[in-house]
């Protein structure tokens, strides 16, 4: 699958500006306003109800992470902001545009790199351009700087097999930066990755951030990468999916490593591992039928 598509949200109606059209850090550039979605019945069943209540507002540039127990709807916010799927009830917008389908002005990065095995890195990168039609004049030089921002010169000629997971996974974010979207979606992304890899591409992460400065909407399990990367972190209730806890993360970027030892790092994880574990309690105990405490 290819990190962006070609699709553009045509005739898509705007949305009004309201109190929710700020972010923390300025005005908003993606909105969740009050969004409902539920998954078709299994054989006659009431349906599963993923998202309800949900309200996002994400300022234009920031570094949004999303947290919460399995099941929580993370990626079902994920898809419908990409245009994968409708909502049942509600309205997500980018720029006030409601959005009605893939378009290029948002890009996702998946867990898995989904590289096409048969063409070199350079053709995986500009694979999207190509087939829109684009004159490798408009292309060609974007796609040399952005490897080499990612540490991959040199490699252009290289195929999939040829990279260690981590270096696909570069890949991958070059292939989803060349378009240069609006909105950087990033599901999970490092969460295959060993753990010096990893974070190693969140301080990678960060420097792009700082020399293409998109919005980024990041799903993780870790709360210790969400809060290093992230400008707000947002942990989810159980399944339907409900915004919990949001909280700031205020230390300046770029960060090193030397952060994840500051008072506001531990005070920040802290407070939400506990709403996590909160919320996990509570789908076990529900699935548990009450049994658990």
């Amino acid at each position: 699958m290819l990190s962006y598509l070609s699709l553009h949200d045509v005739n898509a109606p705007t949305i009004a500006p309201t109190g929710l059209a700020h972010g923390v850090h300025g005005p908003s550039d993606v909105r969740f306003q009050d969004i409902k979605k539920v998954y078709g019945s299994v054989r006659g069943g009431a349906g599963t109800v993923a998202l309800e209540s949900f309200d996002l507002s994400i300022a234009s540039g920031e570094i949004f992470s999303i947290v919460g127990p399995t099941g929580c709807g993370k990626s079902t916010a994920l898809n419908l902001l990409a245009g994968f799927e409708a909502t049942t009830e509600g309205v997500v917008a980018v720029g006030g545009q409601a959005i009605v389908g893939p378009s290029i002005d948002r890009a996702v990065v998946f867990q898995h790199p989904s590289l096409f095995p048969w063409l070199s890195v350079m053709d995986n990168v500009t694979l999207g351009q190509k087939c829109r039609g684009e004159p490798a004049s408009r292309y060609e030089e974007r796609a040399r700087h952005l490897l080499h921002e990612v540490g991959l010169r040199g490699f252009e000629k290289h195929y999939p097999y040829q990279l260690s997971g981590g270096m696909q996974q570069r890949v991958q974010i070059a292939r989803a930066l060349i378009g240069e979207p609006r909105v950087l979606l990033m599901d999970e992304p490092f969460g295959a990755l060993d753990s010096q890899t990893r974070l190693m591409m969140q301080e990678l992460l960060l420097r792009l951030w700082q020399g293409f400065k998109p919005t980024i909407f990041f799903i993780t399990h870790d709360v210790g990468e969400a809060i290093f990367i992230s400008d707000r972190v947002v942990v989810m209730t159980g399944r339907p999916g409900r915004v919990k806890l949001s909280v700031e993360v205020k230390a300046p970027k770029p960060r090193d490593y030397s952060f994840i030892s500051s008072p506001e790092f531990i005070d920040l994880q802290g407070t939400l591992l506990q709403a996590v574990h909160e919320a996990a309690a509570s789908v076990y105990e529900a699935q548990a039928g009450g049994v658990l405490k």
